[in-house]
């Protein structure tokens, strides 16, 4: 053995009257570990039910899927049904309403994520500088709740603004003496309609994360700026915004990897399906329904939906890459 070997050998052993070193312990599955594990089990259930086993489901955007009798579903897709190819992605390409179509989806969305970063910043900084906390909390309550309301009935309202015959706005414009507006019929004026509702019904959500960001500043951060003198818009601008600016850039982020898709209640439940302002309101959900509806072709409702899906990840993780360049310190990853 060499000189090295006995000195590295020797140090390794206890010194005579010293205790030696105790081994780490192996920690033990304990019963918190055990409570905290149960009651993550109806979460993680979900995710699996919901989330990771409906992803086989991708098979049908390549295949040519035929039921085959008494050999049941599993059977007929994985082995009944042909192998096609990319053909169920032709029927989106080679539709006549295609540019139509990609216009008013990423038109609309980009509106809605233009909207949705600058006005809930702007109202969750207006509202935590009211005096009263009750007009703050009246305010943030009567702002959050369209949230809860689902298109549906949202639609139901909007007809009772917008009917012809007895629509609230056509009476008040009958009363003054004027001519009744058939807005379902009339185009021009659902893309105000529409950014209107959207911004109605979804803010608020964005307003109560960006409220709940202000409301943990460090107070102290605001006592220092106005002893130095710093007036509203200056706490507004040198704290405020600074510290919101990571939440916000998460809020753009993920709001970009869904530019591909749109609500379809919005589109579909609210415009009651007009086919006089289809121009405006076909969106790519819209006409994968209407073509699924009509042709009962589920192949191509999945292709179109992988090709929304990976084009969303594939900007999601460009917006994130860009963030990260502009702000080391924001970004979703």
């Amino acid at each position: 053995m060499t000189k090295r070997a006995l000195l590295k050998k020797s140090s390794s052993l206890p010194v005579k009257g010293e205790p030696a070193p105790a081994r780490k312990k192996r920690k033990r599955f304990t019963w918190d570990d055990f409570e905290l594990s149960l009651l993550s089990l109806p979460s993680a259930a979900w995710f699996i039910a919901f989330c990771y086993i409906p992803l086989f489901g991708i098979v049908f955007a390549f295949k040519n899927y035929k039921y085959k009798p008494g050999k049941g579903f599993i059977y007929s897709l994985f082995v009944h049904s042909k192998w096609v190819g990319l053909k169920n992605f032709e029927f989106l390409f080679r539709s006549p309403d295609l540019k139509n179509i990609f216009r008013n989806t990423l038109g609309y969305n980009i509106i809605f994520i233009i909207i949705g970063v600058t006005l809930p910043v702007a109202l969750a900084i207006m509202i935590t500088q009211l005096r009263s906390r009750k007009l703050a909390k009246v305010c943030q309550t009567a702002v959050f709740l369209p949230h809860f309301l689902s298109w549906v009935v949202i639609s139901y309202f909007v007809y009772a603004f917008l009917s012809t015959d007895k629509g609230l706005l056509n009476s008040i414009i009958q009363s003054f003496g004027g001519e009744p507006v058939r807005w379902y019929q009339e185009s021009k004026y659902w893309p105000y309609i529409l950014v209107f509702i959207n911004t109605w019904k979804t803010f608020g959500y964005s307003m109560v994360v960006y409220m709940a960001t202000i409301t943990g500043i460090d107070q102290t951060l605001y006592e220092s700026a106005v002893i130095d003198g710093a007036t509203k818009w200056q706490q507004t601008k040198g704290i405020t915004l600074p510290l919101l600016r990571p939440v916000i850039s998460i809020m753009f982020i993920l709001n970009v990897g869904h530019i591909f898709s749109s609500d379809f209640g919005l589109f579909y439940q609210v415009t009651r399906d007009s086919n006089s302002i289809i121009g405006v309101t076909q969106t790519l959900d819209v006409y994968v329904y209407k073509a699924l509806m009509e042709s009962n072709n589920y192949n191509y409702s999945a292709a179109v939906s992988l090709l929304q899906n990976t084009l969303g990840c594939i900007l999601l993780l460009i917006a994130n890459f860009t963030v990260k360049k502009i702000d080391p310190e924001s970004g979703l990853f």
